[in-house]
């Protein structure tokens, strides 16, 4: 009798971790980011709300405010106080509510910049957003 009982013991553990194991695979299918596999949880906060997140395949990203620019780049200024030296070049897209340049870019600007990071930290765009709109500030009830 006491063998009958620790044998349905470990059926029944084994069913219920089985169960919990493809419950969980379940979730998570739920919660895969659809856009540049990692740029989602940024949009999205995650991550500490760091203003960064990666990717795979060497995918990264980082939104801001940019703090100053040169011909080869911006700095972005991220929500934790650090900043990110983001590289654009001539392939780099980059958009406001339409196409633009990199010439739009504008210190103060916010932007959201997905591309592949660098060993030195550095960001290689592949397109920065100027003023994406769930970052732009809205307008003051004053000046409406």
């Amino acid at each position: 009798m006491k063998a009958q009982q620790i044998v349905f013991t470990i059926i029944l553990v084994l069913a219920v971790g089985a169960a919990a194991f493809w419950g969980g695979i379940e979730y998570q299918k739920g919660k895969t980011p659809m856009m540049g596999r990692g740029a989602q949880a940024g949009l999205q906060g995650r991550n500490g709300g760091q203003g960064r997140f990666g990717g795979r395949n060497g995918e990264t990203g980082a939104r801001g405010q940019v703090i100053s620019s040169n011909d080869n780049g911006i700095t972005v200024k991220l929500p934790d106080g650090s900043s990110k030296i983001v590289i654009i070049s001539s392939g780099t897209q980059v958009g406001k509510q339409q196409p633009a340049a990199k010439s739009d870019i504008q210190n103060g600007d916010t932007v959201m910049v997905f591309g592949t990071a660098n060993s030195d930290g550095s960001i290689n765009a592949q397109s920065v957003q100027i003023n994406p709109p769930q970052f732009r500030p809205s307008a003051s009830p004053a000046a409406q």
